[in-house]
């Protein structure tokens, strides 16, 4: 027997907690070594635990464990490239750290180990430009434990390059101040860490904290937001409506990703500024009208799926419609097709964002075969297509994490995503848009069919909601993508002298 079959046996003779115990103790030496082969090793012998019949949560360790040994990976990069766009170490530990959660065994989990799972896959959502994201995951970690010290303080770190990515410097201000709390709380006595060895993350987050105090009058932005409450509407349905659009974070707003603060209870974030040739003087760019339309489709969107997850009692157009009953149950309803309009609106945006980008970046797609992932790579050429070689270490942060929001989306030709459920959405989108999805009430377990495709309601309305989430977060990015374009365009023009047009705002008694 070789000497790596009689590691392999003995592997297998140990307990599942030993096991792990093992794996984990190599992954931790192999990053300290920079180790290649332990890395190698430690991914074989994941697999072998794979291959086990494992409790629920030890098998969702095991995308945690995976996460880890990709880390490695990372990590043992020669002069890594911090703006390369596609780094696939980090897309292996996204859709890891993701199916650990996803998997039914994380609720089985220790609250700690919840925790560095949370914050691992926020830390590489911040890397890549998913700002957004990250400071969300951040939150669920925290939700869990409000003193898990390594989701403070690198929450901080992401307001504060969130912050740098905003044009209102009002915003800006306000999600420093969120930083600098954060940054500052990661550093108090009751501050949790997992263990010793985190003195270099410390002194970042303080060193982080004293820069913002240097550049921003934090007592003074403090006092202008203290006591005060905006009105949320009218009257109690919209109140209503714009609680629970504060609560799941879907302002089109950066400061409801600072939580439900009234202050954030409008959709008010537009596209920046905008600098056009000679040429165009006296022309609207169409791009303003295009982002108007996006976010119209949002918002509605977002009232649709609201409808149809608040509805109560039966709809006067329900009302005498004959239907058959099918026996499994099904979810017939005005409510259940808001829903579905609102799934159908929310992934369609994707797909407007990237025509968007093709235009105003003039990337010389054929506007008939652009789509969200495609927009990115060469238009020729067999699968996998390279990146368009203005992209490959291009310096736009939003516009990077767009990049990246576009992975969670499956296309044929492009099948390497960082969401596990990509396929299933893309599935879902294909049947309600050309064939049959069938929404089942909770009592019975969808059966399978070969006509169409099943869920549960509740399921259908979980990723939806997160799809809204998505789109939210991608409408976020293209304003503060073309922002960082229009601040290169102005520091490369050599322009001298322009002119200003100012426009109105569109009133809300003009819209009908």
């Amino acid at each position: 027997m070789t000497k790596d079959s009689q590691q392999q046996s003995d592997f297998a003779a140990l307990s599942d907690a030993d096991a792990f115990y093992k794996v984990g103790t190599l992954i931790d030496a192999s990053f300290d070594a920079r180790s290649a082969s332990g890395t190698d090793q430690a991914f074989l012998l994941l697999d072998e635990l794979g291959n086990r019949h494992l409790s629920a949560d030890h098998a969702a360790l095991v995308h945690y464990f995976r996460a880890n040994a990709w880390a490695n990976r990372e990590h043992m990069q020669t002069n890594p490239d911090s703006w390369s766009w596609e780094q696939p170490e980090c897309q292996a530990q996204i859709l890891e750290l993701r199916r650990a959660l996803r998997h039914e065994g994380f609720s089985q989990l220790p609250v700690v180990r919840k925790c560095q799972i949370f914050t691992n896959l926020a830390n590489q959502l911040n890397k890549i430009g998913r700002f957004i994201e990250a400071v969300e995951t951040f939150d669920r970690a925290l939700d869990l434990d409000a003193k898990f010290g390594m989701a403070r303080g690198n929450r901080g770190i992401a307001l504060s390059h969130y912050a740098r990515a905003l044009y209102d410097g009002g915003h800006a201000g306000f999600m420093l101040v969120a930083a600098h709390d954060a940054l500052t709380s990661a550093v108090q006595d009751d501050a949790f860490y997992e263990g010793l060895g985190y003195s270099p993350a410390l002194e970042f987050f303080r060193k982080e904290a004293a820069n913002i105090e240097s550049h921003v009058k934090i007592k003074t932005i403090r006092r202008s937001l203290a006591g005060k409450k905006y009105a949320l509407g009218d009257g109690e349905q919209e109140r209503r409506y714009r609680s629970w659009c504060l609560s799941q974070r879907l302002f089109i707003n950066p400061l409801n990703d600072l939580g439900a603060l009234s202050i954030a209870a409008q959709d008010v974030l537009t596209l920046p500024s905008l600098t056009v040739g000679t040429a165009s003087r006296g022309a609207m760019p169409e791009v303003i009208g295009f982002f108007n339309q996006i976010k119209q489709e949002f918002v509605s969107a977002r009232y649709l799926y609201y409808e149809g997850l608040h509805a109560k009692g039966i709809h006067f157009s329900d009302r005498d419609v004959r239907l058959y009953n099918t026996l499994d149950y099904p979810a017939y309803s005005f409510a259940a097709e808001k829903m579905r309009a609102s799934f159908r609106m929310a992934y369609s945006l994707f797909d407007k964002i990237s025509f968007f980008l093709n235009h105003h970046l003039q990337l010389g797609h054929k506007p008939k075969t652009v789509s969200f992932r495609s927009v990115w790579y060469e238009p020729k050429g067999s699968p996998p297509l390279p990146l368009l070689s203005k992209f490959v270490s291009y310096r736009n942060w939003p516009l990077r994490g767009l990049f990246w929001l576009s992975k969670d989306l499956f296309e044929e030709d492009f099948k390497a995503v960082t969401e596990p459920d990509a396929e299933s959405l893309n599935e879902m989108r294909n049947h309600l848009e050309h064939k049959y999805l069938q929404l089942h009430q909770e009592m019975v377990a969808p059966g399978s069919s070969s006509l169409g495709y099943s869920i549960y309601k509740g399921d259908f309305a979980a990723r939806t909601l997160r799809l809204l989430k998505r789109a939210r977060a991608a409408v976020i990015y293209l304003s503060l993508a073309v922002w960082s374009e229009e601040r290169k365009r102005d520091l490369n023009s050599g322009r001298k002298t322009t002119m200003t047009m100012p426009l109105d705002v569109w009133e809300d008694e003009w819209k009908r």
